[in-house]
Parts: C-alpha cells; structure tokens; sequence
C-alpha cells in the first residue's frame, strides 16, 4: 500500500476511534491536519485572525460531528467539505458587510509555509517565493483558488474537489487546470499580477 494511502486511511480510523471515545486519536487527527488547514484558509487571502476563526470553526464542527460520523468517504474529504462550507458561508456574510472588504484581502505570508530554512538567505528567497505564490493565488478566482488549495493543502483527487465544490468532476479538473496555467505563467514571469 502506498505510504499516502495508508495516512488517509488511518486518519477515518483515528476518526472513528475518535467517535468511539478515543480522545487520542482525535489529538492525532489535529496533529495531522492542523497545518495543511490553516494554511488552506490563509491562502485564500484571509487574514491570520480570520483563518484562525474558520480554522476553529471546522475543528469544533468536527468535534460536534463526532457522535454522527460514519466513514463514508476519506476523513480529509470530510474535513474539507466543512472547511468549504466555512468559506461560503464566510463569503456570504462579508457580502452583507461591505465595509470588511478590505481586510479581507490583508494576508501575512509567513504563515503559509510549516517549516523554514535554517540560514536568513534562505528565509530571505522563502520569504520572496511566498510572497509571490500569494500574490499569484490572489489573482484567481475563487473557484479556481480554492480547487488548488483543495489539491495541494488537502492532497485531495479530483472527484474530492467536485464533490466539496458540489460541480461535476470536468469542471473540478477545468478549474485545476486553469488555476495551474494562470499560476505557471504568473510564476514564470509571463503574466502580470492583475
């Protein structure tokens, strides 16, 4: 079995020891997905105080799930699909408040990597590299944003994205594609930001 599959897989276990009282299995869970969660939520352009909220949002949503959760599909589809409802629901509300908007597209880059280098030159070329992923990310839209942080935060395939997007799996792939185009070529030097 591949060392990829065999994490997910034990992750809907830990879930379900979890839902049987296991509360290690739930400190597990966290330690797993803590990371790659919150940078999700970052990298959509929030800010860190907002990330953190929808971060916890999701956390305890799992935790209230708990006693109802039944292992029909990879616990980090689970968990991305209350991460997503997060986003709309986030969305939905700064729609009514217009006023928000503009800290809404504050972002701290340092906040989007789990490790750094040892030497300042490279925190230095880390920071500048972060700097440019988050100004290229910035410039999707949001749909074709979240389907790449689905895949490379989430590790998710791409009948996962459809499914938590709620699109067909051709949509889902088209948004991927078009996300990863738009970056590249950002990236390269052969686009501007917009």
């Amino acid at each position: 079995m591949l060392p990829g599959v065999a994490e997910r897989i034990d992750d809907t276990v830990l879930m379900v020891r979890y839902r049987n009282g296991d509360m290690a299995a739930f400190e597990k869970l966290y330690a797993n997905h803590k990371g790659p969660l919150y940078r999700y939520f970052l990298r959509q352009g929030l800010d860190r105080e907002i990330a953190s909220d929808l971060f916890q949002e999701v956390w305890t949503k799992i935790i209230r799930a708990r006693d109802r959760y039944e292992p029909t599909a990879k616990f980090t589809t689970f968990m991305y699909q209350l991460a997503h409802n997060c986003m709309v629901d986030h969305h939905r509300r700064q729609s009514r408040r217009p006023q928000h908007a503009a800290s809404v597209a504050a972002s701290h880059p340092d906040g989007l990597v789990a490790d750094w280098a040892d030497g300042p030159e490279s925190r230095a070329q880390s920071m500048q590299i972060l700097e440019q992923l988050r100004r290229a990310l910035a410039t999707l839209p949001f749909e074709q944003k979240e389907a790449f942080l689905l895949r490379e935060e989430g590790g998710l395939g791409l009948r996962e994205i459809a499914s938590i997007t709620q699109v067909n799996a051709e949509t889902a792939k088209s948004r991927l594609r078009y996300a990863v185009v738009k970056l590249r070529k950002i990236l390269d030097g052969e686009s501007e930001f917009e």
